[in-house]
């Protein structure tokens, strides 16, 4: 067995082996390095398990394709694309919403070159970031001043920490949303200074709860949009516009966090219960957040927009300058907003809109084109055909919603479709799809037409994995 271990290659000669491979030669030195010295442990352990009995099979020319598979793989990026055949729009393990081609285009200009992200062209002095996207935000919402952080999350905590810190915040018990991640609006309110005053049932909020609440500490009405669940039946929740007139009464700030943040109505599509920005603005709230990257389909941003004096507290707060957004958000955000100014523009180009509305002969077309590159791929080693089922918006939007579509199904032959789904993971880009009554399903909605075929090339990768 010494012997054996003699007989490994060396360092410099798998080093030297390595950067004459044409894809793999331009790796950094020491990452090679760290991968050959893991697949030599995987040699030693082959020695010492018996899986290695001869000097020739540990000879570099031998051991070679193995090992170049071995870095290859591990060299990967481990942030990664993933094809998504879930049926999910704004799949939130998935990275959410897809950008448009021109908001791609605008952060690859961000990132190439210098440019205005500070800098007032018209003065020659400095500037603010947020002037890429304030106009363009209030002329699409109706607001009078905008303001964009990190994400959603951050914008709920940096409005009531501007506006409540150490104060009362009234909001309806049947609002206190938890969203994934743990997120919960008690927690945030707590952490931002404020402090939580729920009222009302469970089921019902009337406008008497509110008022009757109301006393010298109370800083704001807040109203929270409860995206990723409905209560049904028995129910009563205050209206804005109630809200408002109560918040005029008092002379108290009406706050509404909208979640996932429309800016198109999805009315027409079947889809209702998601108030657009612009609605809300236009039946009073002073302040309105939302996502950015969910059913907007821009990048990941906490959108708030509003009435300026509010905004203008908001900015001033120094809490903004750890939530502000970087220049390659601003470009990605301002080029989706501008294909808002059209709202057809938006529903044809933001791929999240797209995918959304997308009619049933569309969707049906995608799925017969999948179903023949998924055949030529599969062969006899799969059953692939077609059946009507659903999608989701997701990203906590229309929870109680489905969309219809068609899926294609497939049936591996002498392969459990848990092991298939599994590895689709180590496939070359992983395809990442849904088991319903031990049926493998791909739901098209979700790929791109371009990505058709690498689904399908997927999947002869997944099963000839199984083979082995």
């Amino acid at each position: 067995m010494s012997k054996l271990y003699r007989s490994l290659p060396s360092m410099d000669q798998i080093l030297d082996a390595v950067t004459e491979e044409s894809d793999i030669g331009g790796l950094p030195r020491p990452l090679v390095k760290n991968h050959a010295s893991d697949f030599l442990d995987i040699c030693r352990e082959e020695i010492r398990s018996g899986a290695i009995t001869t000097s020739e099979q540990l000879e570099l020319a031998a051991l070679l394709p193995r090992l170049i598979a071995y870095v290859r793989v591990k060299s990967k990026p481990h942030f990664r694309r993933v094809l998504n055949a879930t049926g999910v729009v704004v799949h939130t393990n998935l990275g959410r919403s897809l950008l448009a081609k021109s908001a791609i285009e605008a952060v690859a200009e961000a990132c190439g070159h210098y440019s205005n992200c500070e800098f007032d062209l018209s003065t020659g002095q400095r500037g603010s970031r947020y002037s890429h996207v304030e106009q363009i935000l209030c002329d699409i919402t109706g607001a009078e001043a905008a303001l964009v952080v990190n994400n959603n999350a951050a914008a709920v905590f940096i409005m009531l920490e501007t506006f409540a810190k150490g104060m009362e915040v009234i909001v309806s018990r049947g609002q206190l949303v938890e969203i994934g991640g743990s997120f919960r609006i008690p927690d945030v309110m707590t952490k931002s200074g404020a402090i939580l005053h729920e009222v009302g049932a469970t089921n019902r909020a009337h406008v008497h709860d509110y008022e009757n609440a109301i006393n010298d500490n109370t800083a704001a009405l807040m109203r929270v949009h409860t995206s990723n669940f409905r209560i049904v039946g028995f129910t009563k929740e205050v209206t804005l516009p109630e809200m408002r007139e109560l918040g005029d009464k008092y002379a108290l700030p009406v706050i509404e966090d909208l979640g996932s943040g429309s800016l198109y109505s999805l009315e027409g599509e079947g889809l209702v219960g998601e108030p657009t920005v612009q609605q809300t603005v236009a039946q009073g709230a002073d302040v309105v957040s939302f996502s950015g990257d969910k059913v907007l389909g821009g990048p990941q941003a906490g959108i708030i927009v509003g009435r300026k004096e509010y905004i203008d507290r908001i900015k001033k707060n120094p809490i903004n300058r750890a939530m502000r957004i970087d220049k390659m958000t601003l470009a990605a955000l301002e080029a989706t907003l501008r294909l808002y100014l059209d709202m057809d523009v938006a529903r044809q180009k933001v791929p999240t809109l797209k995918m959304i509305t997308a009619s049933q002969e569309s969707l049906k077309s995608k799925a017969r084109r999948l179903v023949e590159a998924v055949r030529n791929e599969l062969g006899d080693d799969a059953k692939v055909g077609m059946k009507k089922g659903f999608s989701r918006v997701g990203g906590g939007a229309f929870p109680e919603y489905d969309l219809p579509g068609t899926m294609v199904t497939v049936e591996p032959k002498k392969i459990s479709v848990g092991n298939l789904k599994d590895a689709l993971l180590d496939t070359d880009p992983p395809l990442v799809a849904r088991i319903e009554d031990d049926t493998f399903l791909l739901d098209p909605r979700t790929l791109t037409s371009t990505e058709l075929k690498m689904a399908a090339s997927a999947l002869r990768q997944a099963v000839d994995i199984l083979k082995k």
